[in-house]
């Protein structure tokens, strides 16, 4: 059973890996429109997607309070409007290679937060994969942030902000996977699909309650652009692609990691969306990786592994861990 139990949330960690590295296309589908129509457009769908789940599955599981209404709109504001608002702000001042470089470096401090409660397991032991898992996407990273550092070297000014906002950006969604675990973990009779509908309905309100700002700062073109069907439909089938997978699919896949998996493993098994990301990247402007870069996805992999072996090896092994998920199975046996 355990066993069982570690592979679904292995699976659905490097799903949701899989579905958030989606959103590395969104620059090269927007059409006529900007990003921030892209997203707009999208948590609009993942708000009415989230709703028809809701709506699908009322009865289910027990019954929903005011405060997990308050904690799911919690998340959303900083797993996906402050996340979204930090990420587009660095880039406007660091270009669109320095943030994404920091946000790789999210599952290595994940794991590290993890590992700092009473659930973590011994530093020695975690040393390995961590070092190779940072090594990895360093080398990913290396040859992108030395041609941007040597383009932008009068702009010092400029990149300290975005990188200012690049580190918010990755203590928000450190902030989001501790607070998303321990709010599943007070609730072990949560249905996922349940709790991924809550998140998105949140999340969707407070994107659109964006809109004036961003119409304020000339953010959005859709009032320049209007809405004739020739020119929407790729951005609306794109909206609807990143909403049902990249949100919805995404975060119904961490969720059930998050009730199956120490944080730590599964912040790991998010390095994954490097990888998708760069074969996305790869992808659209039609090369070959470099050597660096299939050193790095190697390293990455390594070290991917190395954790997978080191928290199934001391943390799933032992009696307490044993417990708590087989207490977790017992009383939430679909998800």
């Amino acid at each position: 059973m355990r066993e069982k139990q570690l592979l679904l949330g292995i699976s659905a960690a490097i799903f949701a890996a899989f579905a958030w590295s989606l959103n590395f296309i969104a620059p090269y589908v927007t059409g006529a429109y900007s990003i921030y129509d892209l997203a707009v457009c999208r948590f609009m769908m993942s708000g009415v997607l989230g709703l028809a789940i809701l709506f699908a599955l009322r009865g289910r599981g027990p019954r929903l309070t005011f405060v997990d209404w308050i904690v799911a709109a919690w998340l959303g504001l900083i797993g996906y409007v402050g996340y979204f608002l930090t990420i587009m702000i660095a880039v406007l001042y660091a270009g669109p290679i320095i943030p994404p470089a920091f946000v790789a470096l999210v599952p290595v401090v994940l794991a590290i937060v993890a590992n700092l409660g009473s659930r973590g397991i011994r530093w020695r032991s975690l040393a390995l994969p961590l070092v190779l898992a940072t090594t990895g996407l360093l080398l990913l990273n290396a040859a992108n942030i030395l041609h941007l550092a040597q383009r932008s070297a009068g702009s010092t000014r400029s990149i300290g902000i975005g990188i200012v906002f690049s580190i918010a950006a990755v203590s928000l969604w450190t902030l989001f996977g501790v607070s998303n675990e321990a709010a599943l973990r007070s609730r072990p009779g949560m249905d996922a699909r349940i709790w991924t509908a809550l998140m998105m309905i949140a999340g969707s309100i407070e994107i659109v309650a964006f809109v004036p700002v961003g119409l304020s700062l000339g953010l959005f073109r859709f009032v320049q652009v209007g809405f004739d069907w020739n020119l929407f439909w790729p951005i609306f089938a794109s909206a609807l692609v990143l909403a049902a997978v990249g949100s919805i699919g995404g975060s119904w896949a961490w969720t059930i990691a998050s009730q199956r998996l120490p944080l730590g493993l599964a912040g790991q098994l998010i390095a994954t969306e490097t990888i998708f990301a760069t074969s996305f990247g790869l992808f659209a402007h039609r090369r070959w990786p470099t050597w660096s870069e299939v050193l790095g996805i190697t390293v990455l992999l390594i070290g991917v592994v190395s954790a997978i072996r080191t928290f199934h090896r001391q943390s799933w092994t032992t009696p307490k861990h044993a417990g708590e998920v087989l207490v977790r199975v017992a009383e939430n046996p679909e998800g």
